[in-house]
């Protein structure tokens, strides 16, 4: 049976407020780590999320 070709990582937030997103990422086409700026409700702005392992 074949490899899955999406795997799924965490976005945590950079404010450390233990905020994160969990997203799918093709690691086959999209080789860098994600940074996206997105709401973090605990700080209540808007802050930039990276991409950390999903343990």
């Amino acid at each position: 049976m074949a490899k899955k070709a999406t795997i799924l990582v965490k976005l945590e937030s950079t404010a450390d407020t233990g905020y994160f997103y969990v997203r799918k990422r093709n690691p086959r086409k999209q080789t860098e780590k994600l940074k996206f700026k997105k709401y973090d409700p605990v700080a209540r702005k808007h802050v930039e999320f990276t991409e950390t392992k999903l343990k």
